[in-house]
């Protein structure tokens, strides 16, 4: 450890790590507050990013539209998610006295980089008033209530002091989430309130969201694990096992092909998971099933018929005959699409019609990733469950061009009551959005869709792609209030700032076609004349050993006017690299190739590219070119979560994912360390003191390995990595209380 120069290190990162962190969210799950202080997040003046996330506080600290709360109330930004044509949807939680407010007041704000304000969304909420936010009722008292209501527990979090909206009145309540299962021995995860006055329970979710899956096996696959265990630590140490919640171990190849062997299983469930992640990426630019690059393990060999998401993991059993596992494509993609749901603003509400938008969504990205893994043995399509044989009748058991077809669910948003069950509930949008993608008369051997009474006499489709990455953007403006108006509305206004007025006018098409009325506050689309374009890199980004070189496809997208000419150039590569295009210049709608070349003796790192395409107006992409080695050392098993990352000599880093955490509670906080063998990496932990960043624990030695341990106070903390010497990959392992 050198100590004596970390003040210059952090002084240079200053405005960048803050920036980050701004644009990263917190590193937790479940929506954290930005730490407090009007210099919290500084932002460099005249930056893109910068000029998006000012205006977007700006509106919330004004109480813009739906942003309006009361004086003893905050919005404070949890998260940005940078988007296409340099939009950033930055969300927002309610706070009342500095406690986190549940149940309404929660907002999102799109705007792009030139400052203006596109959209808000919000989940109107009444003032509130409480004579005290101090808690009657222990922390530990609430919690032993909250268990009380399993039968058995597996999981519980740590109660954190709450502001509950009941019936549109404020209840200072205990929040905790508990897993485990009733007293019918069947799977539960409770979203629990305990009143902090009188110890009752005040409101309890369940949080458990079930879907049938189709067949077991597809094919001889590849997947990403450990060299002896089924743990995929690039995507948030995401690992498959059996019930005990242990990854399973072993050497590959993985899997016997065998319907009902347990490693097959998680053989299948990764495959499905890992290509959901890629699909993420690659079509829409989004981190992973929890935005922040991993998602929750899974879990294979439950002795039942069914399959489900509970917050904290995936869990798959067997078809009602007991013939094969439940881990097809759909139905893995199904669940961690409840995931991508629950993990977007607005998390998940507990309504009926919220239920059925949220099965839905795990439909949508089982069709997605369906489409995307494109594997024979499970051909594309549009319906849920069609090889399971679940009930015995050969059938599936959802249709999404047609609904109507399975169990009479509705088409029609006009047949939803407030008592359809959920998934039958999931037919209206998945309704919409196969009419979005395919049209309503696709052809090409492609199902025809009905369209409900007083729609379009027919509906012309945009493609799956598109469709998909429409609906990405709505799911980024979700709030708790999340219902069928509201995501028409939102798809409107993601398709409009995407793509265009075509696609939007597509997007109202669909709708309409389902019976989801015009909504007052909606984009009209426009068709405006004036010329633009979007740019997009696929991949965006690359792997390469020094001598050798990647390419990617840079698309172009006319998105207003006439296609125009647009030129291609690239900034910021490091020495030894050279970034040449083919053509160098296209007309929008058309591609070029990008071709990165590195050198011989280029030094290993992780190196952002800038790819701009100027014509009447100028956009960026970024491309992340990492040179040398990709495969992190390892050595940090035991930490809650681990991080990866690429370094150069002289730089640093930020984790988790260049944010920070929130502890809630006092207690001690680990960091293990592993770098590239000889070279010398440094290791920080910093916590927010009202003003800034200040260390309060440093690693001890001279090699690439650092561990530290700090008995630290409820705050926000974030550790910084410093490559003092050397360059390479590193693992960063952390545990918190």
């Amino acid at each position: 450890m050198h100590p004596f120069r970390l003040t210059a290190a952090v002084a240079a990162l200053a405005l960048s790590a803050s920036l980050a962190t701004a644009l990263a969210g917190p590193a937790t799950a479940a929506p954290q507050a930005a730490p407090p202080g009007p210099q919290a997040q500084p932002v460099p003046p005249g930056h893109g990013r910068a000029l998006a996330l000012a205006a977007a506080d700006t509106a919330a600290e004004s109480g813009l539209d739906e942003l309006r709360h009361g004086t003893d109330e905050e919005l404070v930004r949890t998260s940005v998610t940078p988007w296409a044509n340099g939009l950033y949807y930055a969300a927002y939680e309610r706070t009342y006295k500095g406690l986190p407010v549940a149940g309404g007041g929660d907002a999102v704000v799109l705007t792009d980089s030139t400052g203006a304000v596109r959209e808000v969304t919000g989940a109107k909420a009444p003032a509130i008033r409480l004579a005290t936010t101090t808690a009657e009722v222990p922390a530990g008292t609430a919690l032993a209530t909250a268990r009380r209501q399993l039968a058995s527990v597996e999981s519980a979090s740590t109660p954190e002091l709450t502001v509950l909206l009941k019936d549109g009145k404020p209840v200072l309540t205990w929040h905790t989430l508990v897993v485990g299962r009733t007293a019918k021995n069947a799977p539960s995860s409770l979203d629990t309130h305990v009143d902090a006055r009188t110890g009752a329970v005040a409101q309890s979710t369940e949080k458990i969201l079930h879907a049938e899956g189709r067949g077991y096996h597809n094919g001889n696959v590849t997947i990403d694990t450990a060299a002896n265990s089924m743990t995929d630590t690039t995507r948030g140490s995401f690992k498959c096992g059996g019930q005990n919640g242990s990854a399973y171990t072993g050497t590959p190849p993985w899997g016997n092909n065998g319907a009902n062997d347990l490693v097959t299983a998680c053989v299948d469930i990764m495959y499905a998971a890992q290509k959901e992640h890629s699909m993420l990426k690659e079509w829409f630019g989004y981190n992973g099933q929890n935005g922040q690059g991993g998602m929750v393990p899974a879990r294979a060999g439950l002795s039942e018929v069914n399959a489900y998401y509970d917050g904290t993991k995936t869990t798959y059993g067997r078809n009602r005959n007991g013939t094969n596992q439940l881990t097809g494509i759909d139905v893995v993609a199904h669940e961690y699409g409840h995931e991508i749901f629950d993990r977007t603003p607005g998390s998940a509400g507990s309504s009926n019609e919220n239920g059925g938008l949220n099965e839905s969504t795990g439909d949508i990205f089982g069709a997605l990733t369906e489409h995307y893994a494109d594997n024979p043995n499970d051909t594309p399509d549009y319906t849920v469950g069609e090889e399971l044989n679940f009930t015995g009748n050969n059938q599936p058991i959802r249709n999404m061009y047609n609904p109507s077809l399975i169990n009479n669910d509705p088409n029609c948003y006009t047949q939803l009551t407030s008592g359809t069950e959920v998934h039958a509930a999931a037919g209206p949008q998945n309704h919409w959005f196969y009419l979005l993608a395919e049209g309503s008369n696709p052809g090409g051997g492609k199902p025809s869709s009905p369209i409900c009474s007083g729609g379009p006499s027919s509906v012309t489709g945009i493609g799956i792609q598109k469709a998909g990455k429409v609906f990405m953007g709505a799911l980024l403006m979700k709030t708790s209030s999340w219902n069928h108006p509201a995501a028409r509305r939102a798809t409107l206004t993601s398709a409009k700032n995407t793509y265009g007025s075509a696609e939007c006018n597509a997007v109202k098409a669909a709708w309409n076609a389902v019976g989801v009325p015009a909504q007052s506050g909606e984009t009209d689309c426009g068709g405006s004349t004036s010329p633009d374009f979007s740019l997009a890199l696929n991949p965006s980004s690359g792997s390469v050993q020094p001598g050798a070189s990647a390419t990617s496809t840079v698309n172009t997208t006319t998105v207003g006017g006439n296609a125009q000419t647009v030129q291609l150039s690239a900034s910021g590569a490091p020495s030894g690299v050279t970034v040449s295009f083919s053509p160098s210049s296209v007309t929008s709608g058309n591609s070029a190739t990008m071709t990165v070349q590195v050198a011989a003796g280029t030094a290993d790192g992780t190196y952002p590219i800038t790819v701009t395409g100027k014509g009447s107006a100028t956009h960026t992409v970024t491309y992340q070119l990492t040179v040398g080695s990709t495969t992190p050392p390892t050595g940090c098993a035991d930490a809650q979560h681990t991080y990866q990352g690429s370094l150069t000599s002289g730089r640093t880093a930020v984790q988790p994912d260049g944010s920070y955490y929130h502890s809630a509670a006092s207690g001690t906080h680990t960091g293990c360390l592993r770098g590239p063998a000889g070279q010398d990496y440094d290791l920080y932990l910093q916590k927010w003191n009202g003003y800034g960043w200040t260390d309060v624990a440093v690693g001890g030695t001279a090699t690439a390995d650092e561990n530290t341990s700090y008995y630290g106070t409820a705050g926000y903390y974030r550790y910084v990595v410093h490559a003092y010497s050397g360059s390479g990959a590193y693992t960063l392992g952390l545990s918190a209380p």
